[in-house]
């Protein structure tokens, strides 16, 4: 553990010392540019190359078959559906009410302006392979869309190397509904859900995390279609008093840095004492886990203590870094959240670890990384809607503008658009042949 005093005019150091990247690397951003670029030119034989090459597995169809999933739930343990419905009931819940409606108004007479809410046509997810499966990530980008009203939904995933899917996954997408899945991972699926193949159509938007090679292809194919973020490795900051339980930290640290080598895992308390205490729980609590060697990695070079004077300073210092997870584990947690403006998500409380929040709470654990908290939100139902405008106008409603109209479009330089207003009064004109 790394041990820091951080004062208050050393917040903006602190924040730019532990600022994290998601810029992609040159090397990665060229071959992902490749890959691109072939599967956007050979459509599905460059899919099937660069699965043999990456992952191992020479495919003669990429799509999920109905046996495969009939075959997944004799894979899968017996509860695993009920506790899959009692988390899908939760996050269906918090969703819900994300829901907005269409609405107009007239702000004076003849004129009426309004929004439309209409979801995207199509939309892929992206659910990652390697050191885990994710069958919460299904949940969690499945479930906002379906309650957009998304029609096609389409399940991209990385196959083993015999060519088989998780049956986890599997489950969580027929749970779901989700009859289109692909065996197809990395740079390669988002390009297939980008620029479509001879077999896979393309879609608007894709979601869901991935390593770098996934996160550079979806930076590199946005404009074509949408993405939902450029997410790096996860972090967590707890934010703690000197009451705060020692243990209950050291383990939400370490539930944080078993994702991944890069995961990063900070605590920020007034407290000396309860520094020197977390360290010892997160070494010893360390040992009993099955991915040490991640932890070892993360914990050694990511793994931080600030220790700040006081807990509005601690407060401070939380906004400048706008964490992913924060924990905030205070005698009064209430009040500390009415002074946090940059969070992903924000768990408060001994009794409410990150980790009900990756699976079952309710709110989605698809969240802004690398400080980019401060200007955006976990993944939700407005991500798979678009808001289209109207306005109409009446004859009289308009001449009431056109002057105002007319001059503006004047001082832009654009005669033509005042031309448009003045034709539509001009009573020589304006009577149908």
């Amino acid at each position: 553990m790394k041990i820091q005093q951080v004062s208050p005019t050393d917040i903006p150091q602190v924040a730019s010392q532990l600022k994290r990247t998601i810029e992609p690397d040159t090397s990665c951003m060229a071959r992902v540019q490749d890959i691109l670029t072939q599967v956007r030119l050979q459509g599905d034989k460059a899919i099937r190359a660069f699965t043999l090459a990456y992952d191992g597995v020479d495919l003669q169809s990429f799509r999920v078959t109905t046996e495969e999933v009939l075959q997944a739930y004799d894979q899968v343990p017996s509860d695993y559906i009920d506790i899959l419905k009692r988390s899908r009931a939760n996050i269906q819940q918090f969703h819900l009410r994300q829901k907005t409606s269409s609405w107009s108004f007239s702000p004076q007479e003849g004129v009426i302006t309004g929004q439309l809410v209409r979801p995207l046509s199509a939309v892929g997810v992206y659910i990652p392979g390697g050191r885990a499966t994710y069958p919460s990530s299904v949940l969690m980008n499945v479930i906002p869309a379906q309650i957009a009203g998304v029609d096609r939904i389409v399940l991209f995933t990385p196959p083993s190397r015999d060519g088989t899917i998780s049956p986890s996954v599997l489950v969580a997408a027929d749970q779901l509904g989700i009859k289109e899945i692909y065996k197809i991972g990395g740079a390669q699926a988002v390009a297939a859900a980008a620029y479509g193949t001879e077999t896979i159509p393309a879609v608007d938007k894709i979601t869901g995390p991935g390593n770098q090679y996934v996160a550079t292809a979806k930076q590199l194919v946005f404009g074509t279609i949408d993405i939902d973020m450029i997410a790096g490795p996860s972090e967590i900051l707890v934010l703690a008093d000197d009451q705060a339980n020692s243990r209950f930290i050291a383990a939400d640290l370490l539930a944080q840095g078993e994702h991944d080598p890069q995961a990063a895992m900070i605590l920020v308390t007034p407290s000396s004492a309860l520094i020197g205490q977390v360290a010892l729980e997160v070494e010893k609590q360390k040992e009993k886990l099955q991915r040490k060697s991640i932890l070892e990695e993360s914990c050694t070079n990511h793994l931080w203590a600030l220790e700040v004077a006081d807990m509005q300073v601690g407060i401070d210092l939380t906004n400048a870094l706008a964490p992913e997870h924060l924990e905030i584990m205070t005698h009064t947690p209430e009040r500390v959240l009415d002074q946090i403006q940059h969070a992903g998500s924000i768990f408060l409380g001994p009794w409410t670890p990150e980790a009900l929040g990756d699976y079952y709470a309710g709110p989605n654990h698809t969240l802004p990384t690398a400080g980019t908290a401060r200007f955006s939100s976990p993944l939700g139902v407005y991500d798979f809607i678009k808001r289209p405008t109207y306005i109409t106008y009446s004859e009289e409603a308009l001449s009431k503008v056109s002057r105002d109209v007319q001059q503006f479009a004047l001082l832009e330089g654009l005669d033509g658009h005042a031309q448009a207003i003045e034709v539509r009064l001009d009573s020589s004109t304006n009577t149908v042949d």
